[in-house]
């Protein structure tokens, strides 16, 4: 075992490694990440084949991009973010995904409700929504809501306190509301 593939090393020091090349540090950070990365896009999506690649895509990513990385934040959010993307963009890619259902003609097998979900909100009057958000408030619903994490999971992932994170969270809500309320008269007019 290399000094790298330490437990008591940060991942940071372990990304920074990965960066030089040392295959150690990558088998220890996919160790400590994979498991939690796989259990959060499988509540995400059902499709286990559709996960595992997602995942493997992820630290592939991570392992490329390792030398770019900051060290700003956490690097589970980081990764999460990465995961995320990856996965929407991979159900983006699906065939049997429906877009606009055409109830007439509903095909025998429906998508499921995280594919129609994921494009909603990336391409729907809530995604709209999300993104008129200031990056706090984008940041406490994408923890909270999207990713479905607990608001103590949340604050310690962004390094806010809790009752911080919950008025931010409801702040959010309220401006969202009115986003959507605003896009639907702005349908109409």
């Amino acid at each position: 075992m290399s000094d790298h593939t330490s437990p008591d090393l940060a991942d940071s020091e372990l990304l920074h490694a990965a960066a030089d090349g040392d295959l150690g540090a990558m088998r220890e950070l996919y160790e400590r990440h994979a498991p939690w990365l796989t259990a959060r896009l499988i509540r995400r999506c059902n499709d286990r084949e559709v996960v595992l690649d997602v995942v493997q895509d992820t630290f592939v990513a991570m392992w490329r991009d390792a030398a770019r990385w900051r060290g700003e934040g956490d690097l589970a959010a980081w990764l999460w973010g990465i995961a995320f993307r990856r996965m929407v963009s991979r159900l983006r890619r699906r065939k049997d995904v429906v877009l606009v259902p055409d109830w007439s003609s509903a095909p025998a097998t429906l998508p499921a409700a995280e594919d129609v979900v994921l494009l909603g909100v990336e391409y729907g009057d809530l995604g709209e929504a999300l993104r008129r958000l200031s990056p706090e408030f984008r940041a406490v619903v994408q923890a909270c809501v999207l990713d479905g994490l607990t608001t103590r999971e949340a604050s310690r992932l962004l390094g806010v306190r809790q009752n911080t994170l919950k008025t931010r969270l409801h702040r959010a809500k309220a401006q969202m509301r009115a986003s959507l309320a605003d896009l639907r008269l702005e349908e109409l007019g």
